[in-house]
């Protein structure tokens, strides 16, 4: 895992830096790597640092010593360095050519070789760059400054041998591109398009895992354009082809609309279309978030958004208990959201989510009082537990909100006359 600067950005660059020293002092040429020099050249803080070496797997071992270092990467040249606390852990990799991949994904093997080659082997070259932190100068074998400067997306070499080489960089561009508004070099456009179908190569995790950033993204709307442009998004989310441009102009609408979404609130958007009713479209949520094997947590989100918005947009037609059990659902602000960005989007009309935002603010007293009486408290009426249980304490409750009972004496006779009705 490569040194977070999430807690101490200045630690991680000091550490990035004391790394190049002792490798140089070493003997082995040494320099930052990457994501790390794009960054910087951006005007960005890095989120982690790499470092590109001379030196072999087992000399980086040497200058920094078991202790402080992993070699589980050793078998492609990497070594993680373990730092301080406030930073984490650094990649140390020995600068290689990669040979073929014939499984799509990764290299057979590796070669060490020297800079100029370790950069002509990477995806794109704004992710090709190498810097000298000690002399502060840009090293630049494959044109990634001019492509910063100019805004571009660009495979290194051949875009179709960059592809085939790792189908996951099909992803990369357009999370890259979308991340930094950049666009697609026509060649490497190109690339992705022709091997689009086979994304299928990459596993459903790795996908998912692009997905959950390019969601989440400033920049989300045209990470999905990208994916439907690119050809992507017709293998990642088949279920979208048949439809209608107007419904799936309003899911990218609903997508810019949300105020810095969560994935599940992204994706639910992006599912929103695939059906007219909420019914079906929280069955399909099912086979899509299963297919990409997305978390337990991660559907059950889905689903409820999906499921749910249609009645808030409508929650004056609900009666006080059906909306309160909604209302008081832990995380229900994320629905009320999503809902908001949907009716902007559908009939500017968000008077009822207002009105739902304003019930949040009732005191517990009246949104979410303690039930008057539980499952135990029909034991001891000598009623028999099962399924009768919860349909007694479900209307006993819905009495209860509609202040129809207010006692627990009159939540008891109440449940002994509905235990009486369920049983003639």
């Amino acid at each position: 895992m490569p040194a977070s600067v999430s807690n101490d950005p200045v630690a991680a660059r000091e550490f990035a830096m004391e790394v190049v020293r002792k490798l140089r002092d070493a003997g082995h040429q040494s320099l930052w790597a990457g994501g790390c020099v794009r960054d910087q050249l951006l005007g960005r803080t890095p989120k982690d640092y790499d470092v590109a070496t001379s030196a072999r797997p087992e000399q980086v071992r040497e200058v920094f010593g078991h202790r402080k270092t992993l070699a589980i990467g050793a078998s492609f040249g990497v070594i993680t360095v373990i730092g301080p606390k406030t930073v984490g852990q650094l990649d140390v990799a020995t600068f290689r050519r990669d040979a073929s991949y014939s499984d799509g994904r990764h290299p057979d093997s590796v070669t060490f070789s020297d800079p100029e080659e370790d950069a002509k082997r990477r995806d794109f070259t704004i992710n090709g760059l190498f810097f000298d932190p000690l002399a502060e100068k840009v090293i630049d074998y494959v044109g990634g400054q001019d492509d910063l400067q100019t805004g571009i997306i660009r495979a290194i070499g051949n875009p179709l041998e960059r592809i085939a080489e790792d189908k996951l960089r099909m992803l990369r561009a357009v999370r890259f591109a979308a991340t930094f508004g950049f666009v697609l070099e026509t060649g490497t456009l190109a690339a992705i398009q022709s091997q689009s179908d086979e994304l299928v190569i990459v596993s459903a995790e790795r996908i998912a895992a692009e997905l959950r950033r390019m969601l989440t993204l400033e920049r989300r709307r045209l990470a999905v354009e990208l994916l439907v442009e690119s050809q992507l998004l017709e293998v990642i989310l088949p279920e979208a082809r048949g439809v209608h441009t107007t419904a799936w102009n309003q899911a990218l609408e609903i997508l810019e609309r949300l105020p810095d979404p969560t994935f599940t609130q992204s994706f639910a958007a992006l599912l929103r279309p695939l059906a007219e009713s909420a019914v079906v479209r929280t069955e399909l949520s099912a086979t899509v978030c299963k297919r990409l094997k997305l978390s337990t947590d991660e559907l059950v989100h889905v689903q409820r958004l999906l499921r749910d918005e249609p009645q808030i947009r409508s929650a004056s037609q609900l009666t006080w208990p059906q909306l309160q059990r909604l209302l008081v659902t832990p995380g229900y602000d994320a629905v009320l959201s999503f809902s908001e960005a949907v009716s902007q989007v559908i009939d500017g009309n968000t008077d009822e989510a207002a009105a739902c935002r304003r019930m949040l603010e009732l005191p517990t007293s009246l949104l979410n009082p303690l039930p008057l009486i539980t499952g135990e408290d029909l034991k001891r009426l000598g009623l028999q537990p099962g399924a009768h249980f919860r349909t007694i304490l479900d209307r006993v409750r819905d009495a209860q909100l509609d202040s129809l009972i207010n006692t627990p004496a009159e939540a008891l006779e109440l449940a002994i006359r509905l235990a009486a009705e369920l049983t003639k």
